[in-house]
């Protein structure tokens, strides 16, 4: 990596985590973790080829959710509602989401997956301005995250998205990002 590429990747970071960090700490004292356990945010590269069928959209997308403090125990983790939104930096497909997600924390590592439904503002028959035709304005949303606990209340992950409409509609090429993000943790 260029010293050019590792300088836009930490100022990209640090513009995502210090709201993160001063928005947790004013929020802290206020009672905010009693509906809000989590807030996250990060950088990912956009519609990559991995689930779907192609890649058509360039750039990168900014990501951010919130976790809510409801949870119900199961399987070793816990099931939590999160409401949150991947916008790109480039003209291309954003979307807006709320999924169920189940989340393992242990000492050092952490994992999750959810389902959920993201309405996004992409064309939904053809092709248009570079964007992809994702043939439904509601999608199946699929989050997985994997990371490391760096202190009690903040972590750092990679994440991983795919969204398409589960061939409920035609076309159907779904959109897939990839990145990393930061989380505190109230």
């Amino acid at each position: 990596m260029s010293s050019g590429s590792r300088y836009f990747w930490g100022v990209l970071l640090s513009l995502v985590c210090g709201p993160l960090s001063a928005f947790a700490q004013s929020g802290s004292s206020s009672g905010v973790s009693s509906f809000l356990y989590e807030i996250r945010g990060g950088v990912l590269a956009h519609d990559l080829r991995f689930v779907a069928a192609s890649h058509v959209e360039q750039g990168v997308s900014l990501n951010a959710e919130a976790a809510f403090a409801p949870s119900l125990p199961i399987l070793g983790g816990v099931l939590r509602p999160v409401l949150g939104g991947t916008f790109t930096t480039s003209g291309g497909t954003s979307w807006g989401y709320l999924d169920a997600r189940w989340e393992y924390s242990g000492s050092l590592f952490f994992f999750g997956f959810g389902l959920g439904a993201a309405i996004h503002d992409a064309p939904l028959s053809f092709d248009q301005n570079g964007q992809k035709a994702l043939g439904s304005r509601v999608l199946f949303h699929i989050p997985l995250e994997v990371g490391l606990q760096v202190t009690p209340q903040n972590r750092i992950s990679a994440y991983f998205e795919h969204s398409s409409n589960a061939y409920t509609a035609s076309p159907n090429p779904g959109m897939d990002n990839l990145g990393i993000r930061l989380a505190h943790r109230f």
